[in-house]
């Protein structure tokens, strides 16, 4: 079960991120910006910047949750990886909510992301010395 946690994780981040792409959207339509515009009413900035660093984060984070499990760490990566989505929400309701709010789940996004920073670069270490 715990294998099959990467798989899972990469699902719950696809949804993250498109929960953040429909928040801009949301957003546009709220407060009337016009595409291709990226700035004006203060909610749709933060919309925009949540929805950009989500992408940013994810872009990091999901080739280290697979060579991780790659490298048979795949359960200890998935529940980092666990943390990361709760520590991403976390940081993007809170972002969405008020600016200054959004470091607790920065902090835990942060920290997962080296955790499982770690876990792919013993997994691949590891093989590197096998071979």
């Amino acid at each position: 079960m715990l294998q099959q946690l990467p798989a899972l994780v990469t699902l719950l981040t696809v949804l993250l991120m498109a929960g953040t792409a429909f928040a801009v959207g949301h957003a546009r339509v709220k407060y009337g910006i016009k595409a291709p515009a990226t700035s004006g009413h203060p909610a749709f900035e933060r919309a925009f910047r949540v929805q950009m660093n989500t992408l940013e984060a994810a872009v990091m984070f999901l080739p280290l949750l697979w060579l991780a499990a790659h490298y048979g760490l795949g359960g200890w990566a998935g529940i980092a990886g666990l943390v990361w989505v709760a520590g991403r929400t976390w940081y993007a309701a809170a972002y969405l909510r008020e600016a200054s709010k959004r470091e607790g789940g920065f902090t835990l996004g942060a920290l997962a992301w080296i955790a499982v920073l770690v876990l792919a670069v013993i997994g691949a270490g590891r093989a590197l010395l096998a071979a």
